[in-house]
């Protein structure tokens, strides 16, 4: 059984997506790094959405800096600007937090280091964990944990893992599972895999993300019975994705009609029933699913 805290913890609000919300708003159009542009162009919009989600009720929001990562702000024309964008994806979220007047918690993202969902681009877990120190440290300075998201293998998490423990800030992992909803990482490998290479390792919560909800669905229940940690999901409500698809030079990934906040909430109270104790939303899920969350499931 994986390491974690075996106290019963209270229900945690995740926020949603961001950058849907971005392009809905008009202020973005699809890239591979779009937070780059909008935290370039558009940094008081970041800082409003931010706002959104926790007055939807989010009891976390999470850094916009997904895709700020060496080799895509390199394919962008950022290349060096890795630090710059992190601190103020840091700051924004600050700033959002300190604007609401609430206590809410920041976490830092650590994302794929190279296109999402793509587990044959991952590199080996010693070679990536430096990079991983590195966004890490930059968040580090003003996040109140760190979520390494949208790992597409058991390799990919060991990697961000090791690199988020070297801040002694609380560490979370999320996987991506296979849109196929057969209970299995992106990779094809088991949650019991996934467990097991982050065995003995310091994870306070494992969770799904960036994935379609029947997958949450199908792998929840085995997730929470192999672990004592806290557990949880935020789904997105993308149209299933392909076993090659490549973030941005494939455009913008189709949104889902049947996935509004009624249905999406009715899947994520099957979640709560399996013993998720952290819920929120990735691509698609906006200000308006969160606060349907709210009223769910509080």
């Amino acid at each position: 059984m994986a390491d974690g805290d075996s106290t019963a913890p209270e229900f945690t609000l995740l926020d949603g997506g961001m950058g849907r919300e971005l392009q809905r708003r008009g202020l973005i159009e699809p890239a591979t790094i779009w937070s780059g542009s909008a935290l370039i162009d558009h940094p008081e919009a970041v800082r409003d959405i931010h706002l959104a989600f926790i007055a939807a009720g989010a009891d976390v929001i999470t850094t916009s800096n997904y895709g700020i990562v060496p080799s895509l702000l390199a394919m962008e024309g950022m290349a060096g600007r890795l630090d710059e964008l992190t601190d103020t994806a840091v700051t924004l979220a600050c700033e959002a937090r300190d604007k609401a007047g609430v206590p809410v918690r920041i976490a830092g993202s650590l994302p794929p280091l190279d296109t999402s969902y793509r587990p044959d681009k991952v590199g080996a877990p010693d070679e990536i964990a430096k990079l991983y120190g590195h966004i890490a440290g930059r968040l580090a300075r003003g996040v109140d944990l760190l979520i390494c998201e949208t790992m597409s293998s058991a390799a990919e998490a060991l990697g961000a893992v090791r690199g988020a423990a070297t801040t002694g800030k609380p560490v979370w992992v999320s996987w991506s599972l296979d849109d196929a909803a057969n209970g299995r990482l992106r990779s094809g490998e088991t949650v019991a895999d996934a467990l097991a290479a982050l065995d003995g390792l310091a994870v306070e919560a494992f969770l799904f993300n960036c994935c379609v909800p029947e997958a949450v669905t199908r792998a929840l229940p085995e997730l929470r019975a192999a672990t004592n940690a806290r557990v949880g999901a935020y789904a997105n409500a993308f149209v299933p994705v392909s076993a090659d698809y490549e973030m941005g030079a494939d455009g913008e990934h189709p949104l889902r009609e049947d996935m509004s906040p009624a249905i999406y909430t009715d899947l994520a109270r099957d979640w709560r029933a399996a013993g998720a104790d952290i819920i929120g939303g990735c691509c698609g899920i906006g200000p308006d699913y969160i606060a349907a969350l709210r009223a769910a499931l509080i």
